[in-house]
């Protein structure tokens, strides 16, 4: 018994090992998107989510961003897009 969940222990911890984030090679790129592309991509998501099903080259989210503002620019853009707090009231 001791042996299976020490088996099934180790697989789930290689599994959440694989799928960690490695290094960001375009990190020191000057060009990243960054809050305001992130807060247009988040406003027009479900239109490019409709397009991204039949153009390979159209993805919703930019991977070439600065990362922590991008990601607050997105949320705050699909909010807006979505009626954001007010529409919980």
């Amino acid at each position: 018994m001791n042996t299976r969940l020490l088996a099934v222990a180790a697989i789930a911890l290689l599994t959440l090992a694989a799928c960690t984030a490695g290094p960001n090679p375009m990190a020191a790129d000057p060009n990243l998107a960054g809050f305001w592309m992130g807060l247009w991509h988040g406003i027009i998501a479900p239109i490019t989510l409709i397009v991204s099903f039949f153009a390979d080259g159209v993805r919703m989210y930019e991977v070439h961003n600065t990362g922590w503002w991008y990601d607050l620019g997105f949320a705050i853009g699909a909010g807006i897009l979505f009626g954001g707090i007010w529409r919980s009231t």
